[in-house]
């Protein structure tokens, strides 16, 4: 009977939709130790756990990082399977949930394909190291997977051409991808002139906005205007938030076409 349950509530169906898993900073809001207006807020929007997508597309599931978050965001939504993993780029907010994928892998009964550059890979292998060893030890669970390295040539994946877009994350290179007419731009304060004709004719831009002040990686929320502005989607939403940014204070100065993103936001895929 438990499992039963546990099967309907595990079947939602994300087929057309992007579901923001999560839309917080490294550390998440609320902050750990912290009694702000924000980390102390009755508004739901106020509680966000790190920044994730996921991606319901016409063959399959897209989850794009593995957040230190991704078991409560998997459970939260309702996701109980996954087919494919893209990263953005290695650092620990985005990859070290990967270990929660192993009830993925029992549900599908096979590896995960895993997508992204050489320095993602990288970090994978050593953080993750016992997933690799040879002989496998029997017992206690892996996360499996097969790593495919991607650069900046558009691919085919879960029948979408995904297009990976170069951008700048302070001293680091990362990657954002743009699916039809939505592209996914988290942690960047930078977006190369390469990679602007990738980002004409959006319905929906999903940008980095980190925080009222300059910060030397991450857009503030005056620069991220300003590049949503320039970009001209239709929509844009913000995510990788801190807990300096209160949704209902900063949503309501925001231009028209632009909003705050939140936890658990369902936004259709064109």
């Amino acid at each position: 009977m438990s499992t039963s349950r546990f099967q309907v509530a595990a079947s939602r169906n994300l087929r057309g939709e992007l579901v923001f898993l999560g839309t917080g900073t490294s550390v998440g809001v609320p902050v750990v130790g912290c009694g702000c207006l924000t980390c102390t807020s009755s508004d739901t929007r106020n509680n966000r756990t790190r920044t994730s997508v996921v991606l319901g597309l016409p063959e399959g599931t897209l989850l794009i990082d593995t957040t230190p978050d991704l078991r409560e965001q998997l459970l939260r939504e309702r996701i109980g399977s996954v087919d494919a993993i893209l990263y953005t780029h290695d650092h620990v907010d985005h990859v070290y949930g990967l270990d929660d994928i192993r009830p993925l892998c029992f549900r599908k009964g096979s590896a995960l394909p895993v997508y992204c550059e050489p320095r993602v890979e990288q970090r994978i292998r050593r953080a993750f190291d016992y997933a690799f060893q040879e002989p496998v030890v029997v017992g206690g669970g892996l996360p499996k997977m097969i790593l495919n390295q991607i650069s900046l040539s558009p691919f085919d994946l879960l029948g979408v051409t995904v297009i990976p877009l170069r951008l700048h994350h302070g001293a680091f290179e990362v990657l954002g991808f743009r699916v039809g007419n939505v592209a996914y731009c988290t942690d960047t304060n930078l977006i190369p002139e390469q990679t602007q004709p990738l980002l004409e004719g959006l319905d929906v831009l999903i940008l980095d906005c980190l925080r009222p002040a300059h910060h030397p990686t991450h857009f503030s929320i005056h620069e991220a205007v300003k590049e949503a502005e320039r970009i001209g989607a239709r929509r844009t939403l913000f995510v990788h938030m801190s807990h300096e940014i209160d949704h209902a204070t900063v949503a309501s100065s925001l231009p028209v076409d632009m909003e705050l993103a939140y936890d658990g936001l369902v936004v259709p895929l064109t």
